[in-house]
């Protein structure tokens, strides 16, 4: 491990170089992000407004809320650009030049990405969750905040943000065959933002929908970790869920290497 922390260190220090030298555009990027969230709010305060119970599905408005911004928080620190990174590389043949250092391929993106995550907990996190626990204390007059969920839930962030990296990789791997991916990968975010309950909560589905979606490694990337966080889980459900991540991040790191060992044997760049 000090081996691995030594020889990828330096990739950490690029990405959170490359997260500085393009703050105006990270800022703009997260503003936009933050307006949606807004908008969502808006559009569920109408909703209970219109309806006579105070809760659906388990959900009270305030919970609602808090729901809408941790998700937004939550995509945000497990976002992974590993598809479009891994992609044009491949597109234009610099990949070339990464197969020839004594490093892992996926690694060395993995390093770079922390950097930039490093960024973003500083000026993202702090801020999102003080403002999330100011709202609960003002609307319910008592403090709610969890610090056991709280960790609970920044471990599972952990979790969520590796298996979405390493989900990405494999995706990335496709553009051996296909070349582009701009937009694949277009249509796969759209696809994994709903599967991964980012757009509506799971647990709104028809009950068996709900199950399937559940089980699915998308669950893991947003839904559990929000769900850890507003404390609707019960620790046997939290034990379930930290194993189910496990599961998944496994499988892909497993992947992404069969891929890989199969991918490079056919390797034709356009560029390259």
């Amino acid at each position: 491990m000090r081996k691995i922390l030594k020889t990828y260190k330096p990739f950490t220090h690029a990405g959170l170089l490359m997260a500085a030298q393009y703050r105006a555009n990270f800022f703009f990027f997260i503003l936009g992000d933050i307006l949606m969230c807004f908008i969502n709010y808006f559009l569920w305060h109408a909703v209970y407004n219109s309806g006579s119970a105070e809760s659906f599905k388990g959900f009270t408005e305030v919970d609602m809320v808090v729901y809408i911004f941790i998700s937004f928080l939550t995509t945000t620190i497990a976002y992974s650009d590993g598809t479009y990174a891994v992609g044009e590389e491949i597109r234009d043949g610099t990949i070339a030049m990464r197969m020839i250092k004594p490093i892992r391929f996926e690694l060395a993106f993995l390093f770079q990405e922390l950097g930039e995550r490093i960024m973003t907990l500083f000026l993202v996190f702090v801020p999102l969750v003080s403002g999330v626990e100011i709202y609960k204390f003002v609307m319910t007059g008592s403090v709610r905040f969890n610090i056991v969920n709280f960790v609970l839930y920044f471990i599972s962030l952990t979790l969520a943000y590796l298996i979405n990296f390493y989900f990405n990789v494999c995706y990335g791997y496709s553009a051996f065959v296909l070349k582009n991916l701009w937009g694949s990968n277009f249509l796969k975010n759209c696809i994994v933002g709903f599967l991964s309950g980012t757009t509506i909560p799971l647990a709104f589905l028809p009950p068996v929908v709900s199950a399937v979606l559940n089980f699915l490694p998308f669950a893991t990337l947003s839904y559990i970790p929000v769900m850890i966080y507003l404390g609707m889980y019960a620790p046997v459900q939290i034990l379930y869920s930290f194993g189910l991540q496990i599961f998944w991040l496994a499988f892909f790191i497993a992947l992404q290497q069969i891929i890989w060992n199969a991918s490079v044997k056919r390797m034709s760049v356009q560029g390259g």
